[in-house]
């Protein structure tokens, strides 16, 4: 029976005793920060079971889980894994322990036709009611049926005698049996015994008590029942598999390997990678990406420790997102999206190996800088500290770095090493195993009924005061000065959620108004956060709740563009585009997508165009509420990182977005006005971010950047001003320096003075300069002077003013000597001038400049 099988089976067995299916929680819990990552199927029932009331008493799932606390054993061992799937079913505050039982027993016996000689059950040792049911309602073999203490039986494990203090209870176990041929073959041979004969397949927990300070015990008034069984594991068992390695969930992987290895392999490691990849592609697929912090660094180490599982098997080449199509296709019928996705999971998979094996490749630099110091100031503990960092920070194997130490005559303490990598198991642990103390969330307990969201239609509503918290206890009443929380029956109010930040105003009673500087939720009850400004108020008081309507609106632009901005990326980039975090705030929008590599100009002012073509043509947003399944039909978006309940909020932007989404929108697109990018740039491996703006925003960039480029054109144009000056200046300055040299070149025609040159690279107003500083040395002249400028020819014709009143013409010398240099000119009578295009014919000029003053009488 495969796992596809059992899954569905369990689920619609539990469907049938009107337990409501709901579908698998994110690997990444939402509102808890108490675990890295979801560690079993009742993470996300922890409101239901502090007894908040959702709409059902009766719960069952297939849980993606992950936990890293027996990392070293997976792959070693026949049923450790780091991500499996947990099936579970709960009950909240309805049935208890004789339905558990018995609808347990009925699933395995009834449903899946295991035989009831192959099972045997555990009970605590204190659980008589438990026994009981086992003995003599199921009719469990009384020697079949073992009691046993804390450690094994209780949960949280010895919580009893250790705490932690809350929610906890007795458990029963239930336990294939391989056979007497199988593990320590003794007579006397039971589940308490770690030989490998038996094998937990089930768990279940009966949460009755609620542990005091000093270890007491109290019943609790509603008694919950909390059940997981390991989908791998139970596979292993219907198939006759006594290792869970050998099931269809893993083989394909593992025959990849083999395929590829170029010799034979050890199992373990073949095993350790086909789990590490299932827990490094699902981590991917709930928005976690590798990096050097919290989630992001397990996976890192995951992808890390696979690629030397990988290298050990003879595999040098980058092999590890290769197999990313191999788990899709097992996964298909429970996680389609998986399939769609491969791609750009298998590419940010690359990135990392690529980048790991880089850092292998390049260590013998990095060992040189890392231990420079200690080649001659021996220090073993601090060597062997480094070499952890180098294993923690690169993923370097110690056995590596052990070596080049030796080869160098360095020493190190193997004890320092090992000593540090328990402090990070422990680190490790802490933030991704499963906790007892799971129920420590704060605040949870309101008491008070939903807050009526009143925000998608108004931003201003009346309401009244359910309660009031100061330093987190219940007030009547507060005063001016006084910060406080104020819960509403209703608002207007939207809490950050979904990335858009929280709505700010004003709680009003008349002249007393309460400052709204932040809106958040717990659970469904929206909380409003502030300070009193002026006046009181009290409990059950009545009041205007106002939003600031102006911000609000800047938000709704920026919230609509976001979406516009997803279906743009969609259409230029492809459809691996998805969404990976946004941030939806009044004065920019950040939206965060999976894409392998940065966006060129043309791609970013292509995605401009299209959410400007949005705006253009005005689209309409519509919004429906339809269930999850029904979303997901109509093609909407979901980010996979959100949690969804059962019915979901869809808005549409005409046909161009679909998405599913719980934030204040415009009424129609045209209402964006302008969009502007910002920048684009990297965020991880794999992942892009791109910030923007819009309205008024957008409005003040786009001025404050005209005002730039304003000001850097008038600084070009200053800067240029003056190079021409001082060019001008020099160029002067040499005209001065040469003024003797055009003297000395003055002829005498028909008893006139002439100069007729050619200078190098003036502009006509060092011409008519030149021309000056000549007449101020020289009488009776006439003085032709030329210059090219761009390919041009410049030339100016001046008389002196002895000649000019003799009635010597100069505009009439110029008319004639700017024709063979193809141009034009005018003037004075005592100075001309004339430009052409034909720079070549100066002397042809200078000829007739010359020829009449040989004429003149």
């Amino acid at each position: 029976m495969t796992a596809d099988v059992l899954r569905e089976k369990f689920l619609q067995f539990f469907k049938s005793k009107k337990h409501k299916i709901v579908e698998s929680d994110s690997l990444v819990p939402k509102d808890d920060p108490t675990v890295l990552f979801t560690p079993a199927g009742m993470n996300q029932f922890k409101k239901q079971f502090l007894g908040q009331i959702t709409g059902f008493t009766r719960a069952a799932t297939s849980q993606r889980c992950l936990r890293t606390d027996d990392l070293d054993k997976v792959g070693k061992t026949t049923g450790h894994h780091t991500f499996f799937e947990m099936l579970g079913n709960f009950s909240f505050g309805d049935y208890f322990k004789k339905e558990a039982i018995t609808w347990a027993w009925e699933f395995l016996t009834g449903e899946l036709k295991i035989s009831p000689e192959k099972l045997w059950v555990s009970v605590y040792k204190d659980d008589d009611e438990a026994y009981g049911i086992w003995k003599d309602e199921v009719g469990v073999a009384q020697e079949r049926i073992v009691k046993l203490g804390d450690k094994d039986n209780f949960w949280p494990a010895e919580a009893k005698e250790k705490g932690p203090n809350g929610p906890c209870g007795p458990c029963s176990e239930i336990f294939y049996d391989f056979g007497k041929d199988v593990g320590c073959r003794e007579k006397i041979c039971d589940p308490s015994c770690s030989c490998g004969r038996f094998v937990e397949i089930w768990n279940l927990v009966f949460t009755q008590f609620n542990r005091k300070e000093g270890g007491q015990l109290e019943p609790l008034p509603k008694k919950n029942i909390d059940t997981g069984m390991g989908l791998e594991r139970l596979a292993a068992v219907m198939q006759g598999a006594k290792n869970n390695f050998e099931t269809e969930l893993f083989q394909p992987i593992i025959k990849a390997i083999e395929q590829e290895a170029s010799r034979s392999i050890q199992a373990a490691n073949a095993y350790a990678v086909a789990d590490h990849l299932r827990a490094i592609c699902f981590s991917i697929y709930d928005g976690v990406i590798p990096s050097n912090e919290e989630r992001g660094y397990v996976i890192r180490k995951l992808i890390r420790k696979s690629s030397l599982h990988i290298k050990s098997m003879g595999i040098k080449k980058l092999f590890l997102y290769k197999l990313v199509p191999i788990l899709a296709e097992i996964m298909q019928k429970p996680y389609p999206e998986l399939k769609e996705r491969q791609e750009n999971i298998a590419q940010i998979i690359l990135e990392e190996e690529r980048a790991f094996l880089a850092n292998l490749d390049n260590s013998e630099p990095l060992f040189e800088s890392k231990f420079q110091n200690l080649k001659t100031n021996s220090d073993p503990d601090a060597a062997g500290k480094i070499a952890f960092q180098l294993y923690d920070t690169y993923g370097i194997p110690a056995e590596l770095t052990f070596d080049w130490l030796s080869k160098h005559k360095i020493e190190v303490s193997k004890d320092a090493f090992e000593r540090a990598m328990d402090e990070q198991k422990q680190r490790s642990k802490a933030g991704s195993a499963m906790k007892g103390d799971v129920f420590s969330l704060k605040g949870l307990k309101l008491d008070v009924k939903e807050t009526k969201f009143l925000g998608y239609k108004t931003t201003l509503s009346k309401a009244k005061i359910l309660k009031i918290f100061q330093d987190g206890k219940e007030v009547k009443k507060i005063k001016q000065g006084d910060s406080a929380e104020i819960v509403l029956d209703q608002t207007p109010f939207y809490a950050e959620s979904g990335g858009q930040v929280a709505d700010i105003g004003e709680l009003v009673k008349g002249k007393n108004i309460f400052q709204v500087l932040d809106t958040q939720k717990n659970g469904k009850v929206t909380i409003h956060l502030g300070k009193v400004t002026k006046g009181g108020f009290k409990k059950a008081d009545s009041l205007n709740a106002q939003v600031d309507r102006e911000r609000r609106l800047s938000i709704a632009r920026n919230h609509t563009a976001t979406h516009l901005l997803q279906a743009a990326l969609r259409k230029v980039l492809g459809p691996h585009v998805q969404q990976q975090g946004s941030l939806v705030a009044a004065e920019k929008l950040r939206f965060d997508f999976t894409h392998f590599k940065g966006l060129n100009q043309e791609e970013l002012e292509r995605i401009e165009e299209e959410v400007y073509q949005s705006v253009i043509e005005n689209y309409s947003l519509s919004t429906k509420i339809l269930t999850l399944a029904q979303a997901k039909k109509t093609g909407a978006l979901a980010f996979f990182a959100e949690k969804y309940e059962g019915k979901v909020r869809v808005v549409s932007v005409g046909e161009v977005s679909r998405e599913l989404c719980g934030g204040t929108h415009l009424a129609a697109t045209g209402n964006i006005g302008l969009f502007k990018i910002l920048h684009e740039g990297s965020v991880a491996s794999g992942v892009r971010r791109i910030e923007a703006v819009t309205g008024k925003y957008a409005y003040q960039l786009i001025k404050e950047e005209k005002e730039k480029q304003q000001e850097e054109l008038e600084k070009a144009f200053g800067h240029q001003r003056e190079l021409e000056k001082q060019l001008g200046s020099q160029k002067l300055g040499q005209a001065k320096n040469s003024l003797n040299d055009l003297l000395e070149k003055i002829e005498n025609i028909n008893g006139l003075k002439v100069i007729a040159q050619v200078l190098p690279d003036l502009d006509m107003g060092l011409l008519r300069k030149s021309v000056d500083l000549i007449k101020e040395k020289s009488d009776n002249t006439i003085i032709a002077l030329g210059s090219i400028q761009s390919a041009k020819a410049l030339l100016v014709v001046a008389v002196t003013a002895d000649l000019c009143a003799k009635g010597i013409d100069a505009t009439k010398i110029i008319v004639e000597a700017a024709k063979p240099i193809g141009g034009s000119g005018g003037g004075r009578k005592d100075f001309a001038q004339a430009g052409g295009t034909q720079p070549e014919n100066f002397e042809q000029a200078f000829a007739i400049i010359k020829k009449i003053a040989s004429e003149v009488k």
